[in-house]
């Protein structure tokens, strides 16, 4: 007999059915095995060789969807993170590995400091109306 006295097991919700902690999807690791650090609107694209990531008994089922969702169309890191209804920290270390396994890879985004100066791009649009 349970806790709860009616038998049933405190892992499991009727609702939600078995209760899986997040850290079990990444074997307790909150970081993956390259360090690859993910901003939210980092794009996850699939490589067009991961033909059959369920042949792979290393990759668990999220990272199979991971790799799936990303195959129909490039996502980013919070997209998956709530198509998938996981926590963000486990969506970086899941496509941390997927980095690792070559089945995707990351667009990271321009940081803003490399970004061209509005003034500059505000002559470049007044040069080209001059023309």
């Amino acid at each position: 007999m349970s806790a709860d006295g009616q038998g049933r097991s405190h892992w499991f919700d009727d609702e939600a059915g078995p209760v899986v902690r997040p850290y079990a999807m990444t074997r307790g690791r909150t970081t993956s095995a390259g360090q690859h650090r993910l901003d939210l609107i980092a794009v996850v694209v699939t490589e067009p060789h991961a033909d059959d990531p369920e042949a792979d008994p290393s990759l668990s089922p999220e990272h199979v969807d991971i790799v799936d969702l990303c195959r129909d169309a490039p996502q980013s890191v919070v997209e998956l993170a709530a198509d998938l209804d996981l926590p963000i920290g486990v969506v970086r270390v899941l496509v941390g590995d997927l980095v690792d396994a070559e089945l995707v890879h990351v667009n990271r985004p321009v940081p803003p400091a490399e970004l061209p100066d509005e003034s500059i791009l505000r002559d470049v649009i007044n040069g080209l109306r001059a023309l």
